[in-house]
């Protein structure tokens, strides 16, 4: 049984991605890592970076993200796709650049790729999810947060990228990530494992850098630049006291970011959320409602881009 990783990024160094983090994370369990980089601003380093991990597993594709895709996050599919069409394993593992595996994790992961390896019905395999927060010690536990994701999947022609790449799906024929027809769920089984994902840890006027260009492939290049040019130039978090708090150990790999750890000042614990912005999901009293139903009878109308084979 072979397993190859495979992820996109662009401009990472410099929007706080732990990309090399992500890849190291999974390094361990993969025979090969394929990972896209897009060509990204002149003062980011994140090639150089990831070429200096110096491993011969790692492949790294140049690419060029062109705007005329710069729609609904259809590039972050298009991008996914290039690394995940040039893997060679038997079983793709997709970490995206703000996400880590802890290596506890990593003999469960591969002896559940070696069960299911003969086992034809299953196209994915699906992971629980950690949704840090501001900083390390907390993360979303309410409604609102995908609380599972496709992360390892077959090595199938007709298995793409979907939508801004958060999933994956089955296309009879395909034309793009968005589309809904000629298209069906995987058939997935649970892997007893986490993605903990820090994609909103990082300084908060870097947080509102990483909005905008997220926001930028979902919106157009010119709307975003128009919205950011009069937004805060610090993203607020909010009070921090409204999410749940991590009892448990990150990564090893994530430890030296951990130590850089440096916008406490920045952050609100406590407190009511500024009555002046609009307020994040999981502050408004609906959604807080709808969390506490959810712990008792399970997930209300979250995404669920799956069939769950038991």
């Amino acid at each position: 049984m072979k397993i190859s990783g495979f992820s996109f990024v662009r401009n990472g160094e410099k929007l706080y991605y732990p990309t090399v983090e992500a890849i190291k994370s999974i390094l361990p369990i993969c025979s090969e890592f394929v990972i896209a980089i897009g060509k990204g601003d002149a003062d980011d380093h994140t090639r150089e970076l990831i070429a200096a991990i110096d491993d011969p597993k790692i492949r790294i594709i140049d690419t060029i993200w062109e705007e005329k895709y710069f729609k609904r996050g259809m590039i972050n599919s298009y991008q996914t796709d290039i690394a995940m069409k040039e893997c060679t394993g038997d079983w793709l593992f997709y970490v995206q650049a703000d996400e880590v595996v802890h290596e506890k994790y990593l003999p469960i992961i591969e002896k559940r790729c070696e069960e299911l390896l003969g086992d034809e019905r299953i196209e994915g395999l699906l992971f629980d999810y950690v949704h840090f927060w501001g900083d390390y010690q907390h993360y979303h536990d309410g409604h609102g947060w995908y609380p599972n994701e496709i992360r390892i999947v077959r090595n199938l022609p007709k298995i793409h990228s979907y939508q801004s790449a958060q999933s994956f799906r089955w296309f009879d024929t395909y034309d793009n990530p968005r589309q809904e027809t000629d298209t069906r769920k995987l058939q997935v089984a649970r892997v007893d494992a986490k993605i903990y994902h820090y994609g909103w840890v990082r300084p908060p006027h870097l947080m509102q850098n990483k909005r905008r260009s997220l926001d930028s492939v979902h919106w157009g290049k010119s709307r975003a630049e128009d919205y950011y040019s009069k937004a805060p130039e610090y993203f607020d978090y909010g009070p921090l006291s409204l999410l749940g708090q991590f009892k448990g150990t990150h990564p090893t790999v994530m430890q030296d970011m951990i130590e850089r750890f440096d916008w406490q000042d920045k952050l609100q614990y406590t407190g009511k959320p500024n009555p002046y912005r609009k307020p994040h999901k999981h502050e408004l009293l609906k959604y807080r409602l709808i969390s506490l139903l959810e712990k008792v009878v399970g997930h209300i109308g979250t995404f669920k881009n799956y069939k769950l084979i038991k």
